[in-house]
C-alpha cells in the first residue's frame, strides 16, 4: 500500500503507471497517439479535444491529482510543466498561445484519477472557463 496525502492507495498502484485508462496507456496495453515521451512523463492526444490541439500530459508515476502531490513530487511537477511547454513548440502554440488545465475531483470535471495536465490551443478561449 501506498500513501498519498490523506488518502491511502490500494495495492493496485503497484501496476506500473497504477490500474486506470492512463496506466494501460504507460504500459501499452491500449493505444494513443503518443507525442511526447520521456522516462518519466507521457503525453498523448485527448480523444475527446475541445480544441484542435488538445493533448494530455502524464506522470508515468500515478498521482491521483494536485491535491495528493507532496513535496517530494516537486521535480516530477516541474517535468510535466516543462513537457506540456516543449509540446505546446512542437504543436505550434507558442504564438498564439495556449492553455494549461489540470482538474481537482469529479465536481471540477475531473473523469481519470490520474494527475493530467490538458494542453489546449488552436483557437481562442474565454474566460471564466467552465
Amino acid at each position: 500500500m501506498l500513501l498519498f496525502g490523506d488518502n491511502l492507495m490500494s495495492a493496485s498502484l503497484d501496476k506500473v503507471g497504477g490500474d486506470t485508462i492512463f496506466g494501460k496507456i504507460i504500459r501499452k496495453e491500449i493505444s494513443a497517439q503518443i507525442v511526447y515521451e520521456d522516462d518519466d512523463v507521457l503525453g498523448f492526444r485527448d480523444i475527446n479535444p475541445v480544441a484542435p490541439v488538445h493533448v494530455l500530459v502524464i506522470p508515468k508515476t500515478p498521482i491521483q491529482s494536485v491535491a495528493h502531490a507532496l513535496e517530494g513530487d516537486a521535480l516530477l511537477l516541474g517535468k510535466l510543466l516543462v513537457a506540456a511547454a516543449k509540446i505546446a513548440r512542437t504543436e505550434g502554440l507558442q504564438e498564439d498561445g495556449y492553455r494549461v488545465v489540470t482538474n481537482v475531483g469529479a465536481n471540477a470535471g475531473q473523469s481519470v484519477f490520474h494527475l493530467h495536465l490538458h494542453v489546449i490551443g488552436g483557437r481562442g478561449m474565454s474566460w471564466p472557463p467552465g
